[in-house]
């Protein structure tokens, strides 16, 4: 990163010296969060003592053993999932640097001239991407980040706060994890299902006015605030383009050689019959059981397209390669949460929490205060499955009793997870880690955009839920 001196780019016409009301505001929380947020491996073991007390505190099961034994089996529970984010990101990393994906990524980004065009193509595109799906889109968010970087001389940590905040929309979209498990008979996730034997279709969840007009207002008024957050320019810190450059240039091919070695490793052949049976299942799979998207199948379709579009075996271990470089901190951070989520759901804390802001719930406050409960739990637990196995078994039966809305009260839960995630690092991970920048100063902005989406899904819930 360079001082403003420094950077290499294109005239800004946008920027003035002196800060607007609102970005005077965001400069403070800048500087503040610059000053007292450790490194987000640091976060986790502080969110880990911290969980800790408050189990040995108010868990039902607060033993020491069980405590420890509890953290122990959450470390080991989340390998998967932490596997399967690495491989998110080194797969979907490989296929941005594949030609085709590039030159798409180059158009859109050409899109932007300014500073505050830079801020709305990259969210929008990024918001939309999440709606579709939450794991493409926070690929999609980084490398647009650092695509647009590359362009416009715009403060990066304001412009990746932009990209990741399209990510608080992706439980009110399609991959939503809890809208689909209620929607899907037999689904080991599907609580309603299993108290009521009903199942709640995404007409009732996904498309209904309480859920989609936060969605909206926030994809207009999320551009509009941050561009009058615009940092001045000599508060800003830019990315160095060139380094940007040579880290996405794909290594230089080498020479085949006549051996059986080279032939094998440029043999375009083998990725094609790989990438041919991977669409054959794919194809096969939707059309039996109809379109959908999940982390497997968007990590399996990034396998496959990367294969394609590098063509030889050898190029797209280089890029592989290449990607992997960024996953050291998400090998590290993702089992310290598996341990936080472990003692949180294993000692009953969790439930403490959720148990205690549906003991004053009534039918028309009960999705409110299953967001406001899950905001809190989304902290220690963010994972939008996962917390609900947590706080699910308490707000179903209460909906029951009080006669509330299941769809209402079961998107309250999952909207607080999506909103949570702006003052949660936990899902910035990959994006700090393919954007290449501290967490401290993209968190400084992202706490705007946590009290603007904490404000519009609340009174959504509040006001709009009777029209579902």
């Amino acid at each position: 990163m360079r001082r403003s001196e420094h950077a290499a780019m294109a005239t800004d016409v946008d920027v003035t010296e002196r800060p607007s009301p609102l970005s005077a505001i965001v400069g403070a929380f800048v500087a503040l969060f610059e000053r007292i947020l450790p490194d987000p491996y640091l976060l986790a073991v502080l969110l880990t003592l911290l969980t800790a007390v408050l189990a040995l505190i108010f868990a039902p099961h607060h033993g020491v053993f069980e405590l420890l034994g509890a953290w122990y089996a959450g470390i080991f529970q989340i390998l998967e999932f932490a596997f399967q984010m690495i491989l998110i990101l080194v797969t979907g990393y490989a296929l941005a640097n594949a030609k085709p994906i590039r030159r798409i990524l180059e158009s859109i980004a050409s899109l932007a001239s300014t500073p505050r065009q830079a801020i709305v193509v990259t969210f929008l595109v990024s918001a939309i991407a999440c709606w579709l799906n939450w794991g493409f889109g926070l690929i999609v968010a980084a490398l647009m980040a650092r695509e647009i970087a590359k362009r416009v001389r715009v403060d990066f940590g304001w412009l990746v706060a932009a990209a990741y905040s399209g990510f608080m929309i992706w439980a009110s979209g399609l991959s939503s994890s809890i809208a689909l498990a209620q929607a899907t008979p037999g689904s080991s996730l599907n609580i309603v299902h299993k108290l009521t034997g009903s199942i709640v279709p995404l007409s009732q969840s996904i498309f209904t006015a309480f859920n989609l007009v936060p969605v909206v207002v926030l994809l207009i008024a999320i551009p509009i605030i941050y561009t009058l957050m615009q940092p001045p320019q000599s508060a800003s810190v830019y990315a160095d383009p060139d380094r940007l450059r040579l880290e996405d240039q794909p290594p230089t091919p080498m020479l085949p050689t006549r051996t059986l070695a080279s032939a094998l490793e440029n043999a375009w052949v083998l990725n094609l019959i790989l990438a041919l049976a991977g669409i054959t299942y794919v194809a096969l799979t939707w059309a039996k059981t109809g379109f959908s998207l999940d982390i497997k199948s968007v990590i399996f379709i990034f396998l496959i397209l990367g294969l394609l579009l590098h063509w030889r075996p050898i190029a797209y271990v280089a890029a592989i390669n290449n990607a992997a470089r960024l996953t050291g901190p998400l090998m590290l951070q993702y089992p310290l949460y598996g341990g936080i989520m472990g003692m949180m759901t294993g000692t009953g804390l969790a439930g403490v929490i959720a148990q205690g802001f549906v003991a004053f719930s009534t039918a028309a406050t009960l999705p409110f205060f299953s967001y406001v409960a899950s905001v809190i739990i989304s902290l220690f637990v963010p994972s939008g499955g996962g917390h609900w196995a947590v706080q699910g078994p308490f707000v179903v039966p209460a909906a029951v009793h009080l006669h509330a809305s299941q769809a209402a009260s079961s998107m309250g839960v999952a909207m607080g997870e999506e909103v949570a995630n702006m003052i949660q690092p936990f899902w910035a991970l990959p994006i700090i880690a393919i954007a290449g920048i501290s967490i401290r100063r993209v968190m400084g902005f992202t706490v705007i955009s946590f009290v603007v989406a904490l404000v519009l899904y609340g009174l959504s819930l509040i006001l709009l839920v009777t029209l579902a």
